[in-house]
């Protein structure tokens, strides 16, 4: 079975502006669960995932994975309380090294910084019946690090989500989706079970565990490409635009087209 694992970075009453790609209203992200309820989804966690493609458990008939990178604190407040009410779960992947502090990542290159979640939210998170995850501990761009730094912004933000929740962390998003050969190999030695990239589509049950295929929830698109992202990944637009060639071939039999197009 396809699994959707969702994407989504913050979401806040007033997004700004030059980050409004990333963010979404409460209202939106309320309608969005509203839909997935509607719709039959039923959210599960990564441990879920990956016991029931080992065999180790059954998923209901229509699971979902719900992410949230960064740890932004708006999300703590705004999306905690809709996921609460409808007894959802999600995982909320962490930067360890900034807890409590803002994004500082985002100060080049977009000018702005918005406020994280401390280990106390984090913790009331848990108590919630949610689930955190690693995000490194500065949020840099994993693939350009040499392998010491790497193991130390995997290693270490793994070992800071352990002694301050008080378990085991099995689950990394790799920042800005960067990765490559030696981060995955390292994500694996430091004792991750999984990786979620940003490598659009659904998870399929092949999908690579240290590359998890993921559907991006953009502010800036519509409520009818939430709907089409969840069957295959892509906007309304884009799903037209891959099924076109298909269709074309179906009409036009050999690919010859109708006429020459000229009067």
């Amino acid at each position: 079975m396809n699994v959707p694992i969702l994407m989504y970075h913050e979401v806040t009453p007033r997004p700004v502006p030059t980050f409004r790609k990333y963010a979404l209203t409460p209202g939106v992200f309320a309608a969005q669960m509203r839909w997935l309820a509607l719709a039959g989804y039923v959210p599960i966690t990564l441990d879920d995932l990956l016991a029931g493609r080992s065999g180790q458990t059954r998923w209901p008939g229509r699971p979902v994975v719900i992410t949230f990178d960064d740890g932004f604190q708006a999300c703590a407040e705004h999306a905690a309380p809709i996921l609460q009410a409808r007894g959802f779960t999600a995982t909320f992947f962490l930067v360890a090294g900034l807890m409590g502090r803002s994004s500082e990542w985002l100060r080049a290159r977009q000018g702005l910084e918005l406020p994280l979640m401390d280990w106390s939210r984090a913790r009331r998170l848990e108590a919630a019946g949610f689930h955190c995850g690693a995000h490194s501990l500065s949020h840099p761009h994993l693939a350009d690090l040499n392998p010491a730094a790497c193991r130390v912004e995997l290693g270490e933000s793994r070992q800071r989500l352990e002694d301050e929740l008080g378990h085991p962390v099995h689950h990394l998003a790799y920042p800005y989706g960067s990765y490559n050969d030696t981060v995955r190999a390292t994500a694996a030695e430091c004792g991750y079970q999984t990786a979620c990239s940003v490598q659009i589509g659904l998870s399929k049950s092949d999908d690579d565990v240290f590359a998890l295929h993921r559907v991006p929830v953009s502010g800036l698109e519509s409520f009818v490409d939430f709907v089409f992202r969840l069957q295959g990944g892509l906007t309304m637009r884009e799903t037209g635009r891959a099924w076109l060639p298909a269709l074309k071939r179906r009409i036009l039999p050999g690919g010859a087209p109708a006429s020459s197009g000229r009067l």
